[in-house]
């Protein structure tokens, strides 16, 4: 190897490691990692200054300010306690409906937001019933993650393979979602099974929650349908953006500014509380895989990849799709999958024309690959606590509020949910893409 690919490869292992053990806050330990690779001149300054992907960060930056408005109007809150009030105050079906409630949001907004916007009202509730919501918590993480992998906004490493390949929100709707629904029918049902008979909460403990008002959580009703309002707008343009040829990220960052506009938000004040950190994590990310890149380290890795599987596309897929849920298990999955992204592209130009209907070969896509990455790598975030960032988050709320989870105990529900859902995702990418 060349002394700028082993370079390259050492400064990026050190980042992985540093993040997987949080011996380092990630942002700096990314950004760190890319000022080496730039005052090594491992990759000139403007090739990885072009690597930063405009489209991923003005779609955070949008839809970070969007939460930040609905989320001032009491919405979440009012839904949280309306699904609670429904399910008259049993425990089970609130976990449930949480879950699926989750899910469902997440595939809609970042799964972070969603977590930071469900647990402060599910340990609310949970203390009202007097039960642990730590269960409750974890399972919605591991939900949130799931969800996510529905769109292609619903979670950073969607984001990020569907502004490097070009697939677009509907192409991300229509191969995942029928998926995801599968993967949460399964999960809903072994978790029915799991707490069934998990708690027995006295009639005078569950009327706490069944006499609640869930019109007292709106602060401000108006301004809360307004922003519902744009925000159906901004969705609508992403279904309908291969039409009109705008990108995610300007229809994110454009929504913002007209909800803000409309809701009487102030600017300053928005822009204050976008998570800064995660946006400059991913600048650092691009400069560092960009730096891979132009020491031939993803040419060696596909390579590599292709020497094991051949051109057999099914066994390319399987790979990438355990491969990536292992990886997400016990490293955060956005780093592995802006790793992973430019190594499928080389294994994709390496796929004969000849491998069938099955891989649709689009300049440099080949659909079945991408959906593997996309699925391993969000659900296998499920594994682990350190396995994607809606997990750490939700910790550190429970942990704040004196209901600690461990690594072990996110673990126990996390890696058995996790595998489970990889094998249901792995047989409907057979099904759906390559059993004739």
């Amino acid at each position: 190897m060349a002394s700028g690919m082993v370079l390259s490869i050492i400064i990026f292992t050190v980042v992985y490691v540093l993040i997987a053990t949080e011996k380092m806050e990630k942002t700096i330990a990314v950004i760190l990692g890319a000022a080496f690779m730039l005052a090594l001149r491992l990759v000139p300054f403007e090739k990885a200054a072009s690597a930063v992907d405009l489209n991923v960060i003005f779609l955070l930056v949008g839809m970070m300010v969007c939460m930040n408005v609905l989320s001032r109007t009491g919405f979440f809150e009012w839904l949280a306690v309306s699904v609670a009030k429904m399910t008259k105050g049993s425990p089970l079906r609130i976990m449930l409906l949480f879950i699926l409630i989750t899910a469902v949001v997440s595939a809609f907004l970042d799964n972070v937001t969603t977590v930071i916007l469900m647990a402060p009202v599910t340990i609310l509730i949970a203390q009202l019933l007097e039960i642990s919501p730590v269960p409750f918590l974890i399972l919605e993480a591991i939900s949130s993650n799931a969800g996510g992998a529905a769109t292609l906004i619903g979670d950073p490493p969607n984001i990020l393979i569907g502004s490097q390949t070009g697939l677009s929100f509907n192409d991300f709707l229509f191969n995942l979602a029928p998926c995801i629904v599968f993967v949460m029918a399964v999960l809903l049902l072994v978790i029915y099974v799991l707490f069934r008979r998990g708690w027995n909460v006295p009639g005078q403990i569950k009327a706490r929650v069944t006499e609640a008002l869930p019109r007292l959580a709106i602060v401000d009703g108006k301004n809360m349908r307004r922003a519902l309002i744009i925000l159906a707008g901004v969705l609508l343009a992403f279904v309908t953006h291969t039409l009109t040829g705008l990108e995610p990220g300007i229809i994110a960052l454009c929504g913002a500014m007209i909800m803000v506009l409309i809701c009487g938000g102030e600017i300053d004040r928005d822009l204050v509380h976008i998570e800064w950190g995660v946006i400059f994590f991913f600048v650092g990310l691009f400069m560092l895989v960009a730096g891979l890149e132009h020491n031939g380290v993803i040419h060696f890795l596909a390579n590599q990849i292709v020497a094991v599987a051949g051109t057999d596309a099914f066994l390319l897929s399987m790979i990438i799709l355990f491969s990536s849920a292992l990886f997400s298990a016990v490293l955060d999955n956005i780093p592995f999958v802006m790793a992973m992204v430019p190594l499928i592209k080389e294994v994709i130009v390496q796929l004969p024309h000849e491998a069938g209907s099955a891989v649709s070969i689009n300049g440099l896509t080949a659909q079945p690959l991408w959906w593997a990455l996309a699925l391993g790598a969000c659900l296998g975030g499920n594994g682990t606590l350190i396995g994607a960032s809606a997990n750490v988050v939700i910790s550190k709320i429970s942990a704040k509020n004196k209901y600690p989870i461990s690594f072990m105990s996110f673990t126990y529900y996390g890696f058995p949910l996790m595998l489970l859902s990889v094998v249901v995702s792995a047989f409907y990418i057979w099904v759906r893409y390559f059993l004739k």
